[in-house]
């Protein structure tokens, strides 16, 4: 019995364990951050923008996922990412129900931590987004002198939106 006891408790943690996204989004304001900027083509699509769940198929360069993200709670939701073969991320955004989007992501280290820059095109080009994922929704962050106002909480933002009113028809 304390053998099976013992044995739970390792496991309880990995039971009760989900992933969570949390995320904060700013407008970027000026160019300064392409300096130290390395960037990577993204192109996505959503077989599912229910607002308690929205499921998104992403190829990022020469990588492809499938994502489900739950409800946002403030700046947190929870979120499952797996890595699926190209080609079946190909097929799977012929399926998608809104149009693709696509973007450059940068990764810029800034103050210790690597933020998210995406640089929109298509339909939402002139769209600059600059993200940074944390730890717990009250983590500290110094802001980069580019980034400007806080959008966290604005869906207007949020990819899912952008896919069918796209930034261009504001």
């Amino acid at each position: 019995m304390t053998l099976f006891l013992c044995s739970l408790c390792f496991f309880l943690p990995i039971l009760f364990y989900m992933p969570v996204e949390i995320e904060r989004k700013f407008l970027v304001k000026n160019d300064t951050w392409r300096s130290e900027a390395v960037g990577i083509d993204y192109c996505q699509g959503y077989l599912s923008r229910k607002p308690e769940a929205v499921v998104r198929v992403r190829i990022e360069g020469k990588n492809s996922f499938l994502t489900i993200k739950g409800r946002s709670q403030g700046i947190s939701r929870p979120e499952f990412e797996y890595q699926i073969p190209i080609k079946e991320a190909l097929e799977l955004q012929q399926l998608c129900t809104t149009p693709l989007v696509k973007k450059t992501r940068y990764h810029i280290p800034y103050d210790g931590m690597i933020w998210e820059v995406d640089e929109f095109q298509g339909e939402n080009e002139g769209l600059i987004i600059a993200e940074i994922e944390l730890d717990h929704p009250e983590a500290l962050i110094t802001l980069p002198p580019w980034v400007g106002v806080e959008v966290s909480h604005d869906r207007r933002y949020c990819n899912s939106h952008l896919a069918t009113h796209p930034f261009k028809s504001w």
